[in-house]
């Protein structure tokens, strides 16, 4: 079975299936004189699971990952939200249907909005609205709060339609050895949390859960998303020998750690880290980043009614910045806006949200969001090495409005006798072609750029890589995102601005020694993905490397590019 690995390493063990509420929810009519208590049964499911996760909250050992119980806040808060809490009371009193096929309807209007989104660390939101309405149902129709495990093997593999992240929390303590879901993506809370544990996980396998049985023997091969169900001697005998060596390679990539990222021939490389949430710095000093090269934003307005206010932004932004302890944080900008507003409520429609009002487009719709968020960002620039990133940049215009905005922000601060770093500095996102092909221009206005190729490749190629018809076309080897990709580095070099890049390709090794030769001297990538990085920065000469990039940006097909990049590699 073929799905999206999203954690890497190789796991084998036996299935445990976990049950999916969902599939049982019946409807029916409940009498008049039942609405009442129909109701009130409602409100002590959605308190069971709220006390539920409390515990679990509480529970968490000292040495968790620090995802976790943002995780757990994260559900918490979305439980209390009136759109899960008070509105399928509502439909139970409109409709006199029973409480699970109340909440279930309601869950099915907000996956529907959320369906919507473009951005898809957003998107996938709609997975944890998911989960929240299946552990309500659950407790509804009577199912027991806390996984059953009857099995004690050193290596249980759970198989799930969906996982949430405090059930993973909960069967952590019975030692699992990876996860696999029917549904999910890669910027799912569940994947994020598979990979701050370190352990192999596959999601968007669309029907394991139905297919597999419990107590099967599975191997997992999150490297390259497969699951192989009841394997033959000789298959399980490979993969175990290849668990070995994935193992071993584990244990000597952690001793790269404290090793400089130096190339063969001398050259210094920057590797930094992308963050969601406060938390994740743990994990990024854990690897040794030498900086933060992305914190997305986003994670403060999600799942909420309200807009964050100044104080609470600041306080966020000022966790990261002392947590490196002097070593430098860039801080995106919001990057939400046409249908991807805070409130559902207020849900506008797009006809195309990926073109719509979003990023800096929607802060400068919404100058004083805009300024609220600034002012935060500066404010913390007083306590550690911080940068403002400005996502999806397009022309000049867009980016001296922006740096006037700016300028306003630090005025207000300079008038209160509020301390900040006036000389923050302020980069932009390359992740829209025009931008690209723009480049010199915002290179010269701009003290550093950051080029974003997972956009930059689905605006290049027209592709969502979403979207299960075309995701086989998203190709970030495609001439026409090599070239972008290539005239914006130089561009920055020209100017004498540094220059990184924060999307995927940043993490994938089959591509550093590619954008090495290129002339990228900085990366930032999920932390997990540094030590292999570095290991292949350790390894290349760029000297040499150089000439057969050359010819790769000369090759006008993407098949003939990919034989050229395995040389590049071998």
């Amino acid at each position: 079975m073929h799905g999206v690995g999203i954690s890497s390493g190789i796991a084998i063990g036996h299935a445990h299936l976990v049950s999916h509420a969902l599939l049982e929810v019946a409807h029916y009519t409940v009498p008049a004189d039942r609405i009442e208590a129909e109701v009130e049964r409602f409100s002590q499911a959605v308190e069971k699971v709220r006390t539920d996760l409390e515990t679990i909250r509480a529970s968490l050992p000292p040495n968790a990952p620090p995802e976790m119980g943002a995780f757990i806040n994260t559900h918490l808060m979305i439980l209390s939200d009136r759109a899960l809490s008070e509105i399928p009371k509502n439909i139970i009193l409109a409709e006199q249907c029973n409480a699970e096929w109340a909440l279930k309807q309601q869950m099915e209007a907000l996956v529907a909005q959320f369906e919507e989104i473009e951005d898809e660390y957003l998107r996938e939101r709609k997975h944890d609205v998911v989960q929240i309405v299946e552990r309500v149902i659950k407790a509804l129709l009577g199912h027991p709060g806390q996984p059953r495990v009857e099995r004690q093997e050193q290596s249980l593999i759970l198989v799930a339609h969906d996982l949430s992240p405090a059930d993973a929390i909960q069967f952590k303590q019975h030692r699992f050895a990876a996860f696999i879901t029917d549904v999910g993506g890669t910027t799912s809370h569940t994947a994020i949390l598979a990979r701050s544990l370190n352990v192999p996980c596959i999601v968007a396998l669309h029907h394991a859960r139905d297919l597999i049985q419990d107590g099967e023997l599975l191997i997992i091969d999150g490297d390259h998303g497969v699951v192989i169900v009841n394997p033959d001697q000789d298959t399980l005998a490979e993969y175990r020998l290849r668990q070995e060596q994935w193992e071993l390679e584990q244990q000597k990539l952690k001793r790269l750690k404290q090793t400089k990222a130096v190339t063969l021939d001398g050259t210094a490389i920057e590797l930094h880290a992308n963050i969601e949430i406060p938390e994740d710095v743990a994990h990024a000093r854990a690897v040794g980043a030498g900086g933060i090269g992305l914190y997305r934003t986003e994670f403060l307005f999600m799942n909420r009614t309200d807009m964050p206010g100044e104080d609470e932004q600041f306080e966020a932004y000022r966790k990261v910045a002392e947590a490196m302890k002097g070593l430098p944080v860039t801080i995106r900008t919001l990057d939400i806006g046409a249908d991807k507003q805070v409130d559902p409520n207020s849900l506008r429609t797009c006809t195309n949200p990926a073109l719509g009002l979003r990023a800096i487009r929607l802060c400068l719709a919404e100058p004083q969001l805009f300024h609220t968020q600034i002012r935060a960002i500066l404010r913390a620039s007083h306590h550690g090495k911080v940068k403002i990133l400005i996502p999806m940049l397009c022309n000049q215009s867009e980016l001296r409005q922006t740096l006037h905005l700016i300028e306003r922000a630090r005025q207000s601060l300079r008038d209160e006798g509020t301390p900040f770093d006036p000389n923050v500095p302020v980069g932009g996102m390359i992740e829209i072609p025009a931008a690209a092909l723009a480049a010199d221009a915002f290179a010269r206005n701009l003290d550093f750029l950051s080029i974003g190729t997972n956009d930059l490749i689905q605006y290049t190629l027209a592709i969502d890589r979403t979207d299960d018809a075309v995701a086989h076309l998203y190709q970030p080897l495609h001439p026409a995102v090599l070239q972008l990709v290539g005239m914006t580095i130089r561009a920055a070099n020209r100017a004498g601005k540094p220059v990184s890049v924060c999307g995927e390709m940043a993490g994938d090794s089959q591509f550093t020694r590619l954008l090495l030769g290129l002339g990228l001297r900085q990366f930032s990538m999920h932390p997990a993905h540094i030590l292999s990085i570095k290991r292949e920065v350790l390894r290349t000469d760029i000297t040499k490397v150089t000439r057969l990039v050359r010819r790769i940006l000369s090759c006008p097909d993407v098949e003939k590019i990919e034989p050229l990049l395995a040389k590049l590699n071998a």
